[in-house]
C-alpha cells in the first residue's frame, strides 16, 4: 500500500500554521504594544514552525497509535506538539524583542491559546481521510477507500 500520508502532514502543516501565526502576531502585539514586532515574530516562526511540525507529525505517525480513537491520543498530541511551540517561540520573542521577558510572556499566554486551538484542529484533522490510502470505520478496522 502506497503511503499517501506525507501529503496530509503537509495540509496539516499549513492549516496549522496559518492557525497558529496569526495567534503568535496577535498575541505578541498585545504583550509588546507594537503591531511590528507582533508580525516580525509570527513571520519568523513560519518557518521554524513549519518543520518542526511536519517531524512532529511523523513521530506520531510512526508511534503507529492511530488505532487508538481516544481523546487521550489528542490530549498527548497536544501536550507534546506545544513544548515544542512554546520553546520556538519564547526564543524568537526574545530574539526579536531583545527582552528575554516578552519571549517569557509571549511563551505563557500561547500555552493556553495554543494548546485549545490546535486540540480542535488536531479534532477536524482526525475525522477527515485527506491523504490517506485507507480510512477507519467506526469498528477501527480498515478498510479500502
Amino acid at each position: 500500500m502506497k503511503d499517501s500520508s506525507h501529503k496530509r502532514h503537509i495540509a496539516k502543516a499549513i492549516t496549522w500554521r496559518c492557525i497558529g501565526t496569526l495567534d503568535t502576531m496577535l498575541i505578541s502585539w498585545i504583550i509588546t504594544g507594537d503591531a511590528l514586532i507582533g508580525v516580525q515574530i509570527g513571520l519568523a516562526e513560519v518557518v521554524t514552525k513549519m518543520v518542526l511540525y511536519y517531524l512532529h507529525e511523523r513521530l506520531w505517525f510512526r508511534l503507529n497509535l492511530d488505532k487508538e480513537t481516544t481523546n487521550w491520543r489528542h490530549i498527548a498530541k497536544t501536550i507534546s506538539w506545544r513544548v515544542v511551540g512554546t520553546v520556538d517561540t519564547m526564543i524568537l520573542a526574545w530574539w526579536i524583542s531583545g527582552d528575554p521577558l516578552i519571549g517569557l510572556k509571549v511563551g505563557m499566554v500561547e500555552i493556553i491559546t495554543k494548546m485549545l486551538l490546535y486540540y480542535l484542529h488536531e479534532k477536524v484533522w482526525y475525522r477527515s481521510n485527506y491523504g490517506l490510502s485507507h480510512r477507519k470505520t467506526p469498528s477501527n478496522s480498515v478498510a479500502d477507500e
